[in-house]
């Protein structure tokens, strides 16, 4: 039996790549672990998180729906960090004998792809993101007053409000920009980078978001849809010149974040990458 047990709770959470890339950094680190399934359902995830300790778990990813509650639990049970405040969300979780901290590795994991992956700096740029639920907040509070104007674009009316009020609480709210139907083309012509933050694409026969014809030659395109090592968006964005690449990166580099909290140990970057790619082919992508 592993020494250390680690895993992520969701609800669902069979689909998730998560497991195929910490096993294959804990092997390749030779760090005695296992990395887990948990499959809690809201009403069970009060329960789950106070038990954590006589069930032997060492860590956690978190992930949909339970972002937003992990997030509340430790605010009383346990200690956060400036990331997961800011992002008001928690999607990794450390246990220790001191007890329960909990972190947000998706802005930073995003950032760190944006960079590698894309070779785009978003300091000072125009960026537009479609969509403006849980991945789009901690993209936008991530990035905060970075760049130039950050447009959100999303049919959901409450939701992008929300994500402007909780803004304007830590940053100037005239940088972040709502943009309606009626704009989406004028904006996304000004703007240097689109980032994909709805589920459009986790699906092979999904559309592109966007209509190709607004996707000009030089914009980067960061699709955060990661089940699939290709998509429509990215597809087409990349017959129009643009830069384009699939959410793999984020993926991988806000688990790699993860596993440095967990373990203390640099993360084996190639293997993950490895792993998620051979793991997404077994989906049959």
């Amino acid at each position: 039996m592993a020494k250390k047990l680690y895993g992520i709770i969701g609800h669902p959470v069979g689909h998730s790549l998560s497991p195929a890339m910490q096993n294959a950094a804990f092997k390749a680190c030779s760090i005695d672990s296992r990395y887990e399934l948990y499959d809690v359902e809201p009403a069970a995830l009060e329960e789950f998180l106070g038990n954590l300790h006589n069930n032997r778990i060492s860590g956690l990813n978190v992930t949909i729906p339970h972002k937003i509650k992990a997030k509340e639990y430790l605010e009383h049970k346990g200690t956060l960090d400036e990331n997961a405040k800011r992002l008001g969300a928690v999607n990794t979780i450390k246990v220790s004998e001191d007890g329960f901290r909990g972190f947000n590795t998706d802005g930073p994991g995003f950032y760190r792809s944006l960079i590698e992956d894309l070779n785009f700096e978003p300091e000072g740029k125009n960026i537009f993101v479609f969509g403006s639920g849980g991945a789009a907040r901690a993209i936008v509070m991530y990035l905060g007053n970075g760049p130039q104007r950050i447009s959100v674009y999303d049919i959901d009316k409450k939701k992008i409000e929300d994500l402007k009020t909780h803004y304007k609480k830590y940053y100037d709210e005239d940088r972040l920009v709502i943009v309606c139907k009626d704009e989406v083309e004028e904006t996304l012509a000004k703007s240097s980078l689109l980032v994909n933050a709805t589920p459009i694409g986790m699906k092979r026969d999904d559309p592109s978001p966007v209509d190709k014809n607004m996707l000009h030659a030089g914009l980067h395109v960061y699709d955060l849809v990661y089940n699939r090592l290709t998509t429509q968006l990215v597809k087409e964005a990349s017959a129009r010149k643009a830069y384009a690449v699939t959410g793999l990166g984020m993926l991988l580099h806000q688990g790699a974040i993860a596993f440095e909290i967990w373990t203390g140990e640099k993360a084996p970057i190639d293997v993950m990458r490895k792993a998620l790619k051979e793991a997404i082919k077994r989906l049959g992508d």
